[in-house]
């Protein structure tokens, strides 16, 4: 007996009820992105490995999937090398691309290959999969879509305030209230590490800080002293671990930590600008968080930093996340060409709205009506009718063999059709409710009416 075929772990298939609640999720987030000014764009899955590799700090390079090189890949290694030559070595020369790990990067690569087409600032908007070799669990993929929005030729902090109004429109639309959207500042972060002086330890000091919500206050100082970071700094960075209070009050007591920091207090002021401006244009139903534990990973964030929650109560992970990079074209030569993006995270978005029924009913309906098929005399005849259904928006279709009828009635409710035509007299028709069990003798043009 054959083996049954299998899919990799971290990869799903979708049903047709599950791809029409993403295409729903997606169109609204679509419908938004175009609604404040945003463009589409769409870029390769993969990327020469050089456009990838230390774009996301040595931890996101480890999640990177690699694309063999095409034919024989170990041609070019000779044989006395692969007994001594280390993984990374052998990397280089055995594949030359990769799988985009996110879609900034891709963007970025996009901006300086065809700066000259576009009109700066550039408002884009990309929502395509990404792949990840990271441990799959709930929420957490190595195939999965990311959708994006991102600002870039233009500095201004206005733009952090249109993006917070971004998210909770978006999310109003999909009827999850309650989301929390958390806000920080790299400047921040990197005057904390210069109060403390750990000003070295930049990198490692905000990965562990970032894992906060994971491993909890003694894992992540755990494995900051693992990184050199000293038991004295730790004593000073400690009313981070507790810092609670209004935006204002948070604000307040970061000047006072930071007061010997020019970097941290353009931080601050930063901050304080975005929050102020989304306070008093207020928000509808998101709320807006200053978490100063709230570093993400990502090496090329200089600015703003922002990080979704979920309701509470939802047992989930971040469902959207992103910031200010001043300079990440100028990973690939293009100079002073500052951005701020988010990104939603389309899988982890879906969960949460399954959990909480937040899926309108109408969103998985696909066919409104099937003709039971009687054989070639009247086919002929229903699909004259199903035509003009179709040209005038109603999904209908009919059963396309003269099997059995309870056959083809048992396939319609299987499918959830709600009407079937199980009679055709000349310009008369018997429509059926499936759900209600009623039926009537109905012309054409009650059908359009009934149907539409």
């Amino acid at each position: 007996m054959a083996q049954k075929p299998s899919i990799p772990k971290g990869t799903r298939d979708f049903s047709p009820a599950e791809v029409s609640k993403r295409n729903y999720i997606i169109s609204v987030m679509r419908h938004h992105f175009e609604h404040f000014g945003y463009q589409p764009i769409e870029t390769p899955s993969f990327e020469n490995s050089e456009t990838l590799m230390g774009k996301y700090g040595e931890e996101g390079d480890r999640l990177i999937f690699k694309i063999l090189n095409s034919g024989d890949y170990l041609d070019k290694v000779p044989a006395t090398e692969l007994q001594t030559i280390n993984y990374k070595q052998l990397t280089g020369k055995i594949s030359e691309k990769a799988l985009r790990y996110d879609l900034t990067v891709p963007f970025a690569r996009y901006v300086v290959q065809h700066q000259g087409e576009i009109e700066f600032p550039f408002k884009r908007y990309q929502i395509q999969p990404v792949w990840r070799a990271d441990r799959p669990q709930k929420g957490r993929f190595r195939e999965f879509y990311q959708c994006d929005a991102d600002v870039v030729g233009s500095a201004s902090l206005w733009q952090e305030v249109e993006l917070v109004q971004l998210y909770d429109a978006v999310f109003v639309e999909l009827g999850l209230h309650g989301v929390t959207i958390k806000i920080n500042n790299r400047k921040i972060l990197s005057g904390i590490a210069e109060v403390i002086g750990a000003s070295d330890k930049l990198i490692d000091f905000t990965v562990a800080l970032d894992k906060l919500d994971k491993i909890g206050e003694e894992g992540v100082k755990k494995e900051m002293i693992e990184k050199g970071i000293s038991e004295s700094a730790l004593q000073k960075v400690q009313p981070l671990f507790s810092f609670t209070g209004t935006i204002s009050e948070k604000l307040e007591k970061l000047s006072g930590l930071l007061s010997t920091s020019e970097e941290g207090k353009k931080g601050i002021e930063e901050l304080r600008f975005i929050c102020d401006n989304v306070t008093q244009l207020g928000l509808q139903k998101a709320n807006l968080d200053l978490d100063v534990t709230l570093a993400r990973g990502l090496n090329y964030y200089t600015g703003a930093i922002f990080e979704v929650a979920a309701p509470e109560g939802v047992a989930m992970g971040s469902i959207g996340g992103g910031g200010r990079y001043d300079d990440l074209t100028g990973i690939f030569g293009l100079k002073n060409m500052s951005g701020v993006g988010i990104s939603f995270g389309l899988d982890r978005i879906y969960l949460v709205l399954e959990e909480l029924n937040l899926f309108p009913p109408t969103v998985t309906n696909s066919t409104k009506v099937m003709f039971l098929n009687f054989g070639e005399s009247q086919a002929f005849q229903a699909m004259k009718v199903i035509t003009i259904l179709r040209q005038n928006n109603i999904k209908a279709e009919m059963y396309p063999d003269a099997a059995k009828i309870d056959k083809q009635f048992k396939h319609a409710e299987r499918r959830n059709i709600p009407f079937v035509v199980k009679e055709i007299n000349g310009d008369s028709f018997i429509l059926k409710n499936l759900k209600s069990g009623e039926q009537s003798e109905i012309d054409l043009l009650g059908i359009l009416e009934k149907l539409a």
